[in-house]
């Protein structure tokens, strides 16, 4: 289950926009073309590995892959210590697009913000600060699909709905889930075993 929730990360990431860096995907995307290519034209793994500079594993991945969009994932951040200024940095940038980064760090350290300008720099960088939504990790979807309804606070039945709307597929494995749950299920009226 955690492997399909995975696997099919690029379609359930689109309920919360998770950008990658547009050339990081673009040269996977040639990666996996050339190997096809490759393959194709009669050339081994192994000579594929060595004409492209590229691990054994990850042409063997390339070829288990049925089609490159399989191959992007939504990044997984970390919570970081610039989160709590996200709002003030995006009103600050909407107001003046051009606004140095030196001058946001000033800001956000009279608010309370104690780390790098490093950090504030590779935040930015990452498209963090631009994406309406915080990255979800496929390991923590994957325990909000098997969590029973019941312990679920309302932002993370939200969450879940959201999710599970964004992708077919997982909306049908919420739905396998919850059947398999409710054959678990003692009858009513009846005495679960000791």
């Amino acid at each position: 289950m955690r492997k399909d929730v995975a696997s099919h990360s690029t379609c359930w990431a689109k309920a919360g926009p998770l950008r990658q860096k547009p050339d990081r995907r673009e040269s996977t995307i040639e990666r996996w073309h050339h190997v096809r290519d490759l393959l194709k034209k009669g050339v081994g793994l192994l000579e594929c590995a060595r004409r492209l500079n590229l691990s054994l594993n990850t042409i063997k991945r390339y070829t288990r892959i049925g089609e490159p969009d399989r191959l992007r994932r939504a990044p997984q951040y970390r919570p970081s210590l610039v989160d709590p200024y996200r709002d003030h940095l995006r009103r600050r940038r909407e107001k003046e697009p051009a606004v140095p980064v030196q001058q946001l760090f000033v800001e956000i350290s009279r608010l309370g913000y104690q780390d790098s300008l490093n950090l504030l720099c590779k935040y930015i960088n990452q498209g963090r600060l631009d994406s309406d939504r915080e990255a979800f990790p496929p390991k923590a979807f994957s325990e909000l699909l098997l969590a029973h309804p019941d312990q679920l606070t309302p932002e993370q039945a939200q969450t879940l709905t959201d999710l599970t709307r964004a992708c077919a597929e997982m909306a049908r494995l919420a739905d396998h889930i919850g059947g398999f749950a409710k054959l678990l299920e003692p009858e009513p009226g009846t005495m679960p075993r000791p």
